[in-house]
């Protein structure tokens, strides 16, 4: 085939669909971090084969596998978008008047606590930026950022195979707590059992998540590992509105409810022991080409990262 209508014929979406599924090894995940169908990553993938005349990837059940021809595809084509990256990047630097966007992927958890800080900080230095923000799991938040869905993220430290190729630069530690609504019922109680608390909708993160397991020592220190009835959830909204009105004890990170308890609408039941203080950060791809905009929300994520540390080494 010839290499200038071969060249001619791939688009960014052949390349951005082909980088997803290379990093995900699965085109039903590289279909949810790019927010297109399974079928639609299919048919791309298929014309670029069809447009190179060679096959990328082996399937099986193992997921999608690159070949000997897409391993030495893979480069090329990730500098191909690395380059565009960059030449928007130098259009900013030399004025022209190119769109300014960031994307950031954060733990549902951290969001409030880092980002009003720092979107007031980048707002005062890039009034223009515009910031796309959503939230999700720790294992969500990786995936989408090795489809290059995101400039960064901001979460939690995993395990060796899913930080490839990924940086972690850390904000500060989040203890958990345990709380509920002023004037519950529970805070007249001097030692909670586990029969104390099944006597509450108990609300805790989603089961697989790094809190969770913090969550469950707890849960096996109070003697309620066992609990039947539990309401597992991410959203900080749901927890809040469930400990306000529903009596709901609610396992969270304590800077998510610090102002809360200050108003006094929530307390911190008395825990047998300190929770484990999860490490939060900023998480990176090596490849990626930062632009202006992105490195001065990382600076103000950063210092409001530093206040948070502040905050809890004061605390103890």
């Amino acid at each position: 085939m010839d290499n200038t209508f071969a060249n001619s014929r791939i688009k960014f979406r052949h390349l951005q669909c082909f980088l997803a599924v290379a990093q995900l090894g699965s085109v039903q995940r590289a279909a949810n971090s790019l927010s297109v169908t399974q079928p639609a990553v299919s048919k791309t993938i298929a014309e670029l084969e069809s447009i190179l005349g060679i096959r990328l990837f082996e399937r099986g059940r193992h997921g999608a596998v690159l070949t000997r021809e897409g391993q030495l595809f893979a480069p090329h084509a990730r500098a191909c978008i690395v380059a565009l990256r960059e030449g928007v990047d130098e259009l900013m630097r030399h004025g022209v008047d190119a769109p300014s966007k960031v994307v950031v992927g954060v733990l549902p958890t951290a969001a409030s606590v880092l980002l009003p800080p720092a979107m007031a900080e980048l707002r005062a230095r890039r009034p223009d930026v515009s910031v796309r923000i959503w939230t999700d799991s720790n294992a969500r938040l990786l995936e989408r950022l090795k489809a290059g869905d995101a400039d960064f993220i901001i979460g939690r430290v995993s395990e060796p195979e899913s930080m490839a190729g990924m940086s972690f630069e850390h904000l500060y530690r989040d203890p958990l707590a345990v709380v509920v609504r002023a004037g519950h019922a529970l805070l007249q109680v001097n030692h909670v059992t586990a029969s104390d608390l099944a006597a509450f909708p108990v609300a805790v993160p989603p089961f697989g998540t790094l809190i969770r397991q913090s969550a469950e020592s707890v849960l096996t220190a109070f003697g309620a590992h066992a609990l039947s009835s539990l309401v597992e959830t991410m959203s900080v909204s749901l927890g809040r509105a469930l400990a306000l009105h529903n009596d709901a004890v609610w396992f969270v990170p304590l800077s998510v409810v610090e102002h809360d308890i200050g108003l006094g609408l929530l307390a911190t039941l008395p825990m047998p022991f300190a929770g484990t203080d999860e490490p939060i950060g900023l998480i990176r791809r090596y490849d990626h080409v930062s632009t202006p905009a992105v490195d001065d929300l990382i600076d103000a994520i950063r210092a409001a990262g530093r206040q948070r540390e502040n905050v809890r080494i004061a605390r103890k």
